[in-house]
């Protein structure tokens, strides 16, 4: 059973290969208010109707508001001596590293108030939540209290649990090997 709760909250989506109609209509099942879309550049190659200049529209007429978050988008270059060395791949380890910085944290603090009065949804390409930065935005959250839950499907919603080897340190998480 879904939870369609209207509760200010924050949960996570891939677009995929969805059409921009089922895109909505997820997001209105979910209740979302508001959708931060965490690519590093707002566009498609292979799914146009999620491009910076047509999302945008298509959302404002289901009442949706969308921000384009390059603060909080992908592709980060990893650090030669990252303490992150738990993830094989180098770009969540670029973004473990680049989680370290003033820039996240100012972003990631713009998320946490907008979450305390607004159903959010993080939204980047990949449908697979551990397939994405967007588990790492999530592991943030969590570390600041906010609980996350990942959209499935329009019937399922998955809570978010803290990536395995993350180690917290008050409000620092480092993945260490």
């Amino acid at each position: 059973m879904v939870n369609q709760s209207s509760q200010p909250g924050v949960l996570t989506m891939g677009h995929s290969t969805l059409s921009l109609e089922e895109f909505i209509d997820l997001l209105k099942t979910h209740s979302i208010t508001s959708l931060i879309d965490v690519r590093s550049v707002p566009r498609s190659r292979h799914n146009p109707q999620f491009n910076g200049d047509t999302l945008p529209v298509a959302l404002e007429l289901a009442s949706i508001r969308y921000t384009h978050a390059t603060g909080l988008g992908g592709f980060r270059r990893a650090e030669p001596e990252s303490p992150n060395m738990g993830w094989r791949n180098a770009s969540f380890r670029g973004f473990a590293d680049y989680m370290q910085t003033t820039e996240f944290a100012e972003n990631l603090a713009i998320l946490l108030e907008l979450a305390t009065h607004e159903r959010v949804a993080l939204m980047c390409a990949e449908a697979v939540p551990w397939r994405c930065h967007r588990s790492l935005i999530a592991d943030a959250l969590l570390v600041h209290g906010t609980p996350v839950e990942e959209i499935i499907s329009k019937t399922r919603l998955q809570p978010h649990a803290l990536t395995s080897f993350a180690k917290v340190d008050g409000m620092t998480i480092n993945y260490p090997p």
